[in-house]
């Protein structure tokens, strides 16, 4: 009896050394060392800025469902109506989305509540845009499933459509009018836009505080006014300048720009929704709910702006 005790504790004691170490290595089951936790960095300027912006949108062409978005074709002469005006979307009977726009670098003039604001968004990623909220300005261009330009110039109106995420759109009112004075705030706001000789400019203020105007680094209230530039150079590259202006949120006026990419590799929403938008019951039709024609093409969802 002592000489199988003398055997059997030992061979207990590795078994105890070596199972726990066979099972971290089989099934990846070894904890992690704790992530460090605290205030995350101020909000980054300048070239650090940009060079991070670059990282993140390179990241995020190449994320989930954002694989193959840049275009391969030979970029051409800007595209044009008949009347010289460029054109943002695609040709008639061709296909393409936009993807790559809203990032850029900036010096933000952070209001110290705003600042926090921008801090806590970096430690708490919460972002409405993720579970599919509608989300103005440019964020709407700040996914990787990009974006389609629907232009209609018999009905003076520009769409700016979702490809994923929330799959809403973004109406741009081309026929001159003004702002409403008694606008009720929404996740787009209200857009007008204009021709400045190759530059279309959109005014757009009556945003909601639902989502976020970018990934986190910008918060906005219900005072915000964005101007947005957008101007095609060629077939494949669009410029985009986008103007903030929120005495709510930032002690001073502020801009960036980035570029945007072309794809027409991408499936787009185009041929759905312009039949869906020249249907007599469209919600271009202003005595009806704007909700009725595109409920079948966007989720059945009334989260369309006004």
């Amino acid at each position: 009896m002592r000489s199988q005790r003398s055997w059997i504790l030992p061979v207990i004691g590795l078994m105890a050394v070596t199972i726990p170490g066979l099972t971290m290595m089989v099934f990846g089951q070894a904890a992690a060392p704790a992530a460090q936790t605290g205030v995350p960095p101020l909000p980054q300027t300048g070239a650090a800025a940009g060079a991070a912006g670059g990282a993140a949108a390179a990241g995020a062409r190449g994320g989930r469902g954002g694989g193959g978005n840049r275009n391969t074709t030979p970029a051409t002469p800007t595209p044009r109506f008949p009347d010289g005006t460029p054109r943002l979307g695609a040709l008639p009977g061709q296909k393409g989305i936009w993807n790559g726009g809203g990032g850029g670098n900036a010096d933000v003039p952070y209001q110290p509540w705003a600042r926090a604001i921008s801090n806590y968004r970096r430690n708490n990623e919460f972002e409405p845009h993720t579970r599919c909220k509608p989300s103005g300005g440019p964020r709407q261009f700040l996914t990787p499933y990009g974006v389609e330009i629907v232009e209609l110039p018999e009905l003076k109106r520009i769409f700016i459509m979702d490809i994923g995420g929330p799959h809403t759109f973004r109406t741009i009112y081309m026929d001159g009018r003004q702002h409403p004075k008694d606008l009720n705030p929404s996740f787009y706001g209200h857009s007008t836009g204009t021709w400045d000789k190759d530059t279309l400019v959109v005014d757009t203020v009556g945003f909601n505080e639902k989502f976020w105007i970018d990934r986190g680094q910008a918060p906005h209230t219900e005072k915000l006014h964005l101007i947005e530039k957008f101007t095609r150079t060629d077939s494949n590259t669009m410029q985009y300048e986008l103007t903030v202006d929120d005495p709510g949120a930032y002690t001073a006026i502020w801009s960036r720009s980035s570029t945007m990419n072309y794809s027409t590799t991408r499936n787009c929403l185009s041929t759905s929704a312009r039949t869906i938008i020249r249907h007599p019951h469209c919600s271009l039709d202003p005595k009806l709910p704007r909700w009725i024609a595109v409920a079948k093409l966007f989720r059945n969802s009334r989260i369309v702006p006004k």
